[in-house]
């Protein structure tokens, strides 16, 4: 035990009054305090009010330790998220590529059906106008013909069958000439 001067514990007792500031810890344990009546109140008061500090001090420790806990806890979801998050996006850019390839897919099915339906309308166009130029070249040669036979004047529808083979040519190939430049324009490699 540890045996402290009348005058020591005189400023012991008051610097706790007068700025409350107190002996604290395991030393209260060692000091003897059994004669005098003051400073035993005093040494009971310290070890009452280091009791007090030490139960708030394990309170807040463990407030510290619960909070550290739920931060870990926190962490680790949160860690978790963003590998969800992660897979997500992946996924999310797979899908894309996906869509995109079969996007284009539709898109060369869609332009391959055009040009198809294209060309079948083209051959179709061709195909009645010569049907056409060519019915009105024979029915034209015909008369003609018939108009020689018979020995009638000639000259006039000469002249007009002439002019009907000038101007049959001609549509002939202002149809075909616009038909391929309506191909050339609607070919998507040029």
């Amino acid at each position: 035990m540890i045996v402290l001067d009348d005058n020591t514990k005189q400023k012991l007792i008051e610097l706790y009054a007068r700025k409350n500031i107190a002996l604290e810890g395991n030393i209260l344990k060692l000091i003897d305090s059994t004669d005098d009546i003051e400073f035993d109140a005093y040494i009971k008061t310290c070890t009452t009010r280091d009791k007090e500090n030490r139960r708030k001090r394990l309170e807040i420790t463990k407030q510290i330790q619960d909070q550290n806990k739920q931060l870990v806890e926190s962490n680790e979801q949160n860690q978790q998220l963003m590998i969800e998050l992660q897979q997500a996006a992946t996924d999310a850019e797979q899908s894309k590529c996906d869509a995109e390839t079969a996007r284009d897919a539709a898109m060369d099915s869609l332009d391959m059906i055009q040009k198809r339906t294209q060309f079948e309308l083209i051959n179709l166009i061709v195909r009645i106008s010569l049907i056409i130029i060519i019915g009105v070249g024979v029915t034209t040669t015909v008369i003609y013909m018939v108009a020689l036979f018979v020995n009638k004047d000639t000259q006039i529808i000469g002249s007009t069958w002439s002019n009907m083979f000038g101007i049959l040519l001609t549509n002939a190939f202002s149809i075909i000439g616009t038909i391929m430049g309506v191909k050339y324009a609607s070919d998507s490699n040029k």
